[in-house]
């Protein structure tokens, strides 16, 4: 065999269901090697496009998802998945092509230094320069993609090495287990929240894993400990019980910041400093305890006194196990914050117009999604109402990136979700501006034959940006931009597309594509007039209230 049928043959030893992918004539080997394999290759309209579904499946099954590109161009377009997975923690492994390197006729075309590019948002690379070291390289890149902390890895695959013949076999991978945390560490935390008055939890990206999202539920009906999340910990523990004081999607101000700046104790679950940071931490002003898979990364706003490290499940189940509930802790406060929260979140049930409100508009989303439903969502302003106002019951059931904070990411990971959960209800949330950075998937969505529902924001302007416009009190210039008739679009695809002219044909809409199979685009005109005020003057406002 040569090293192209070689190295499939290790992606099989490694689990692999998918290869997205924009093949280019440099593939060709490992196409036809992929063509008489049981993974299945999924063609995609854009190389983005591939890396982020092969990033979310990475994402939701903790296993290293695979995309695949050619050479130059191709590569180049693999480096903002590649980002967007390691800023992200998402198991991913990339995979280029090369003209050959032992003899070439064609000059320099379209040759760049892949390995080079992918070294600043990688946390492994390299050219394969012989067949024989494609079971080392393969397995090395897995291992190191799907390790604490998880994310991106590269290979390069030239095509004279894709045709040389070998023997080589798979390497198989280690039996391994994740190290736990030290019995001191443990018992020192214990000691610091009993011995706290106002102890407070809080959920970040790296708790959103099943065992440890288990274990915190566990931890949070046993101790009666109130809680907050980041944006990529929300779901982790279910954001409908009395426990949950709200999400950090505001710099500050917010219900969450009143109860972060009462709590004389944190237990920080699963931080990374690639969030915009939950609190500001101030010296000798509380005790904060980090409890990860490593030890925390010190920043001038994180600098923890307390440091618990080894697998997050099992540190919390040995913390739970020994901590009591102590009389003295005073847990008054947080329930004043929970009413006032619930009041905040229910509000705006009454808001008909259209342009929908983002307030009504996560009412209605809320309202139509199952428990276990799962939202992709893009990046712009919706993102933060969604954060916030969003209740997620279960982990992985909200899909947002606040660490790359990539546009364009959306409508690909719904389509790596439906992949990984063909019977789960499966929306993406976009706006128009990030909707139609990919939107050519929606042909790769079709030709699958996906059941799946896209919800466009349309506002006809980059909101987000426009919306720090506005904050900086700069002029409204350069952020308006035409769409193109969504509906027709849609439709020009094989998709089903709708338009939006009421609040209540929306929900009845909603209700109406979740429910069948194929397909269907929404156009919701969305209108941000009054997150300004919402988002930095009445909700701040509101919160102050409870003090």
């Amino acid at each position: 065999m040569n090293a192209a049928d070689l190295f499939v043959r290790c992606l099989e030893a490694e689990g692999v269901e998918y290869v997205f992918s924009v093949p280019g004539e440099e593939n060709l080997d490992l196409i036809e090697a992929l063509r008489q394999s049981d993974i299945r290759l999924i063609v995609t309209r854009h190389e983005q496009g591939a890396g982020f579904m092969a990033a979310c499946y990475g994402r939701l099954t903790g296993k290293p998802g695979v995309c695949l590109s050619t050479l130059g161009p191709g590569a180049t377009n693999l480096v903002t998945p590649a980002a967007y997975a390691e800023l992200g923690a998402m198991p991913l492994v990339l995979i280029t092509g090369q003209k050959p390197i032992k003899t070439s006729k064609q000059g320099h075309f379209q040759i760049i230094d892949v390995v080079d590019l992918m070294r600043p948002v990688t946390r492994f690379t390299r050219q394969i320069v012989s067949a024989a070291t494609v079971p080392a390289r393969v397995r090395e890149a897995f291992r190191q993609a799907a390790e604490e902390r998880p994310g991106a890895t590269h290979l390069e695959l030239p095509e004279d090495i894709a045709r040389e013949e070998t023997d080589e076999a798979p390497i198989p991978a280690s039996q391994t287990r994740r190290p736990i945390a030290e019995d001191k560490a443990i018992a020192r935390a214990v000691a610091a929240i009993e011995q706290a008055r106002h102890p407070l939890l809080l959920v970040g990206a790296g708790a959103n894993r099943k065992l440890t999202a288990r274990m915190l539920r566990r931890f949070v009906e046993n101790t009666g400990i109130p809680f907050v999340t980041t944006q990529m910990g929300k779901g982790v523990v279910d954001e409908t019980g009395d426990c949950w004081m709200g999400n950090a999607a505001l710099s500050d101000g917010d219900y969450c910041h009143r109860m972060i700046d009462r709590s004389d104790c944190i237990i920080n679950v699963g931080h990374d400093v690639v969030e915009k940071p939950p609190f500001i931490m101030e010296e000798g002003r509380r005790t904060v305890i980090h409890v990860n898979f490593f030890s925390a990364e010190v920043d001038p706003v994180y600098f923890p006194q307390l440091e618990v490290t080894g697998d997050i499940a099992n540190a919390i189940w040995q913390i739970g196990e020994r901590l009591r509930v102590q009389d003295h802790w005073d847990f008054s406060f947080g329930h004043k914050v929970r009413r006032a929260l619930a009041v905040d979140l229910d509000s705006g049930r009454e808001l008909d117009g259209c342009p929908i409100h983002p307030r009504r508009l996560v009412h209605e989303v809320r309202h139509v999604m199952p428990d276990d439903g799962i939202l992709a969502l893009d990046n712009g302003l919706y993102k933060v109402w969604f954060a916030r106002n969003y209740q997620a019951r279960k982990p992985n059931t909200v899909l947002l990136d606040n660490a790359l904070a990539t546009m364009g990411a959306g409508l690909p990971a719904a389509i790596g979700a439906r992949l990984v959960h063909p019977d789960r209800k499966i929306m993406a949330v976009c706006g128009d501006g990030g909707f139609m950075m990919n939107s050519q998937e929606l042909e790769t969505a079709v030709r699958l034959g996906l059941d799946l529902v896209i919800l466009i924001l349309r506002d006809d302007a980059y909101g987000m940006i426009k919306w720090k416009q506005q904050d900086m009190g700069l002029t409204d210039y350069g952020l308006d931009f035409g769409n193109p008739d969504f509906v027709r679009y849609a439709e020009s695809y094989g998709a089903n597309g709708y338009r939006v002219g009421s609040v209540g044909q929306l929900s009845a809409l909603l209700s109406d594509c979740l429910g069948r199979s194929g397909v269907h685009l929404i156009d919701c005109p969305v209108d941000y007039g009054d997150s300004q005020q919402q988002l930095f003057e009445t909700i701040p406002a509101a919160s102050r209230a409870v003090e």
